[in-house]
């Protein structure tokens, strides 16, 4: 691989996206952009709401919350989309995603701040699943929660 095929392929994957199979898509988005301070994207160009964007796009009613995404507010995080598919989760995720509730925090000051945050998320249909306790020197401690559909998540 040659130095200018390096920096064309960095530039490449630079930017990510992560993408969520789910039910609903518009529900998905809610409970994640309150989870990570994300907001609902706006719509495209000039309009006002997205339902004056997919009428204009020609969307039937039906059809309408078979996608949708949040955005970092400050655009330095990565885009959430999610996407309607017909299947429902079925095993438990090979990837998820660790919210980082409570940086620089130990001990017992660290898991009340987790356990505050999943009080939180639950009240906005997250699910508590387990409890890991800190175990010095490499173990921190955090909790294993599910989104409303099922997705494994880690407050960490």
């Amino acid at each position: 691989m040659t130095d200018q095929s390096r920096k064309q392929g960095s530039a490449v994957i630079r930017d990510v996206q992560i993408t969520f199979d789910c039910a609903d898509p518009a529900g998905l988005a809610t409970f994640w952009a309150e989870a990570l301070g994300y907001q609902v994207q706006a719509p495209p160009g000039n309009f006002e709401s997205w339902d004056q964007a997919l009428d204009a796009m020609g969307v039937p009613p039906e059809n309408r919350n078979d996608a949708s995404a949040v955005v970092d507010p400050e655009g330095s995080r990565p885009r959430l989309f999610f996407q309607r598919v017909p299947e429902r989760k079925q095993v438990k995720n090979r990837v998820h995603l660790d919210v980082r509730a409570a940086p620089g925090l130990e001990g017992d000051e660290r898991m009340a701040a987790l356990e505050a945050e999943a009080e939180r998320l639950i009240s906005h249909g997250a699910k508590r699943l387990s409890r890991h306790e800190p175990t010095p020197p490499l173990g921190a401690g955090h909790l294993i929660m599910a989104d409303p559909e099922g997705n494994e998540f880690c407050l960490d």
